[in-house]
């Protein structure tokens, strides 16, 4: 008798309703209403299984990490540390070494600015950016500048919201000491090439550092085959808490920068004649940290490995090409960022409207969107626009969502008609 075939086991292919079910939240009404959460691209909201795992951890094995000798001690360090792996396999890192835990992206920004960038910019060096920057990929840039005297260059973008590949290529110079690039924009969902904006910067010798905060919940990451000098992101960005993130940077760039912060931790051995710091990455994780923070990041990382991340990708896509067909069909819709390569991101402007109106008008109908700029002030000002409305999407969003957007949509223009 033939043994059985054996079938590999795949994951399930995309079901955003029975992903929206773990989410606690949507048990909950506003207003009376079905809440239609489309806010994503600010933060996500949590699963069950992160909720659960922080839970568990301070239910059941809460104590302050590394110093311990105690049982629960040893368990938390080994709890953090495991996440510490999990993030290096999550994005491939070479080694665990390489990921450092911070608060988030703008964190892991002004860590990088404070010391890679003060130790190695002097006056009249560049830093490199491109017009669709979150102000996390601008501010921090500018006080270094403020500091050593280095110039602020910005890379343009074109109508649509892309950024111009020729004039990012003409702008790097033998002054070029950094560039500083956002995977996808916050703002308008368009997804840069990073992978050849490195390869360009390195052809030059330019380091790169990726804000890579908006692209985390929506497809696989390979810091190695991107080969990104720094990559930032924040765990509330997917399905993960707020209040914690991670620093991804080469070994050999870590080792060169020097502490970020001073405290416990980061240190070997102190006297008051000096100290000796710790090894990467505890070298820049001064004081204790954000141990529940950590242990839900590594929930929300199994559970977007949980996913078929492919099937959401274009479940996603789905949703934004619906969303934008059926907006477009309206009177005084005005899309902001209309990129061939997009992310789940709808933002827009309806003449005569306000945004903030537009987003208070929307959550009476218990829908939540966006309203502002996103902390893209200088990209609004390239679009003429001191703010829009924006529809972010995740994997709980279905096209019900997406109905529910146009018929709220379609009662503010009849408020202002």
């Amino acid at each position: 008798m033939s043994s059985p075939s054996v079938t590999k086991l795949e994951k399930p292919r995309f079901d955003a309703e029975r992903l929206r079910s773990q989410f606690p939240i949507f048990a909950r009404s506003i207003g009376g209403r079905r809440l239609v959460y489309l806010d994503s691209a600010a933060s996500t909201q949590k699963p069950q299984v992160v909720i659960d795992a922080i839970s568990n951890f301070y239910a059941t094995k809460y104590a302050n990490i590394h110093r311990g000798i105690h049982r629960l001690s040893q368990e938390a360090t080994q709890a953090y540390e495991r996440v510490r792996e999990q993030v290096r396999a999550f994005i491939n890192a070479r080694e665990t070494r390489e990921i450092v835990f911070v608060r988030g992206t703008t964190e892991a920004i002004n860590l990088v600015a404070a010391t890679f960038g003060r130790q190695r910019l002097q006056a009249g060096d560049e830093i490199l950016i491109t017009h669709m920057e979150h102000h996390a990929n601008i501010v921090p840039w500018q006080m270094l500048c403020e500091a050593t005297g280095a110039v602020l260059r910005v890379a343009p973008i074109d109508d649509r919201g892309e950024l111009d590949l020729d004039a990012f290529t003409r702008a790097i110079g033998p002054k070029t000491k950094l560039a500083a690039v956002v995977h996808t924009s916050n703002a308008l969902g368009t997804i840069n090439p990073v992978g050849a904006l490195i390869r360009i910067c390195h052809q030059h010798g330019v380091p790169v550092l990726v804000d890579g905060a908006q692209a985390m919940a929506h497809g696989s990451i390979d810091v190695q085959a991107l080969d990104a000098d720094f990559f930032c992101f924040s765990s509330h960005k997917m399905y993960g808490p707020s209040g914690v993130g991670v620093l991804y940077a080469k070994a050999a760039w870590l080792e060169s920068m020097p502490p970020y912060q001073g405290g416990g931790e980061m240190i070997l051995s102190v006297s008051f004649e000096e100290t000796t710091y710790n090894q990467i990455p505890h070298r820049f994780e001064a004081g204790t940290p954000n141990i529940e923070g950590a242990i839900g990041l590594g929930a929300a990382i199994e559970f977007l490995e949980s996913i078929d991340r492919q099937a959401l990708a274009e479940h996603e896509s789905g949703l934004l090409s619906y969303a934008a067909h059926c907006l477009g069909e309206l009177p005084q819709f005005r899309p902001i960022g209309t990129a061939q390569n997009k992310s789940a991101v709808v933002s827009f402007t309806l003449e005569g409207v306000h945004p903030h109106d537009v987003g208070t008008i929307l959550d009476g109908f218990g829908i939540a969107v966006r309203a502002g700029h996103h902390c893209a002030q200088p990209l609004m000002a390239r679009f003429g626009v001191p703010a829009t409305t924006r529809a972010s999407f995740g994997v709980y969003n279905t096209r019900a969502d997406v109905d529910a957007l146009i018929e709220g949509v379609k009662q503010v223009l009849e408020i202002f008609r």
